[in-house]
Parts: C-alpha cells; sequence; structure tokens
C-alpha cells in the first residue's frame, strides 16, 4: 500500500519535470528550436490545429525557422497564428515555406528572461513540496490507521524526502542548463 503511494508519487514528480521541461521548450534564448512553434494553433479549415500537425518545422541554421506546410493553402493560416502568438517575430512567407529569423536578445531581455525561468523552476519546487506534503499525509494516515507501524512511517517519509531532493535537484540542473543557455552570446 504505502509503495503504491510513492510509486504514483515519483509518478506526480516527473509530471511536473516534464512540464518544467516542455515550459522552458518555448522561451526564446535566441535560438531556433522547433519547440517555439509547434504548439502554435492555427486555424486549418475551422479547427485550432497545432502547426507541427500542419507543417514540418526545422532549423536550417541557427537562428531560422524553416516551416514548410503539407498543404499551400495553410500557408496563410499558419502565418497569421504566428503573428498573433507572443513569439514577436515576423514570418517571411515566400509562397511555399515561412521562414523565421530569431533576433539576438539585449542584456536586458536575457535577464528578463533568466527571472522568468527562475520563476518557473520556483513554481515546480513548491508543486514537488506540496506533492511530497500530500504523499506525507496519506502515509500518515495509513500509519493512523494501524496499516503500517510508526518504524515503515518513518521509513517511508524518509523515502518521499529522499525522492523530493533529488527531483530539485534535477530541477536546479535543468535550470542552471536553461540559464547558461539564455545567457550565452
Amino acid at each position: 500500500m504505502p509503495k503504491t503511494e510513492i510509486k504514483n508519487f515519483k509518478e506526480k514528480l516527473n509530471k511536473t519535470l516534464d512540464f518544467l521541461r516542455t515550459e522552458y521548450l518555448a522561451i526564446r534564448t535566441g535560438r531556433a528550436h522547433p519547440g517555439l512553434v509547434s504548439d502554435i494553433k492555427a486555424d486549418y479549415y475551422g479547427n485550432a490545429t497545432p502547426i507541427k500537425q500542419m507543417a514540418n518545422v526545422t532549423i536550417p541554421e541557427g537562428r531560422k525557422i524553416l516551416i514548410s506546410p503539407f498543404d499551400r493553402a495553410a500557408l496563410k493560416a499558419i502565418e497569421k497564428a504566428i503573428l498573433a502568438s507572443s513569439l514577436g517575430i515576423t514570418p517571411q512567407n515566400d509562397g511555399e515555406s515561412i521562414r523565421l529569423t530569431m533576433p539576438e536578445l539585449t542584456r536586458e531581455r536575457r535577464q528578463e528572461l533568466v527571472k522568468m525561468v527562475s520563476k518557473k523552476a520556483e513554481d515546480a519546487k513548491v508543486v514537488m513540496r506540496n506533492h511530497r506534503r500530500d504523499s506525507v499525509e496519506v502515509i500518515k494516515k495509513m500509519e493512523k490507521d494501524s496499516k503500517i507501524t510508526e518504524d515503515d512511517l518513518k521509513k517511508y517519509t524518509k523515502e518521499i524526502q529522499d525522492v523530493t531532493d533529488d527531483a530539485i535537484k534535477t530541477v536546479d540542473g535543468v535550470f542552471k542548463g536553461k540559464e547558461k543557455e539564455i545567457l550565452e552570446e
């Protein structure tokens, strides 16, 4: 019973880490990455469709993104969706594909991005601590209901804390990597 709770707890922490990594992909660092545009939704025959389902997204150069739609009729919709997004990049439509050129980041913008990335990392840590608290509550309830012993309670609580500490170290590592990527010129 407690092992199931710990397994569920680990899954929640992994989902939190995956979410953080996905959030970080969408943060523009001056380098091109398909994740910047792949989840932007364009109106395609009346449906909001992610660009990754409508086109190939490639990186021909370090700061360029090339979007080649499967259906040329979707070019205008993709262009419109990119303009409406929070990317702040003007697409160049050549009739067959769309090119995006990532502008250089200013020092001030880099500092803002580092603050934003730091906040997202801290938010992930808070979510993980909340999951830890919830799991410990479940284990304490098991002990109170005499399903496990007091020694088991201490053992499982320590295991949950160790898993949380490892996950928080991973968040710190992911943050440091993204911070380094942002500050590179």
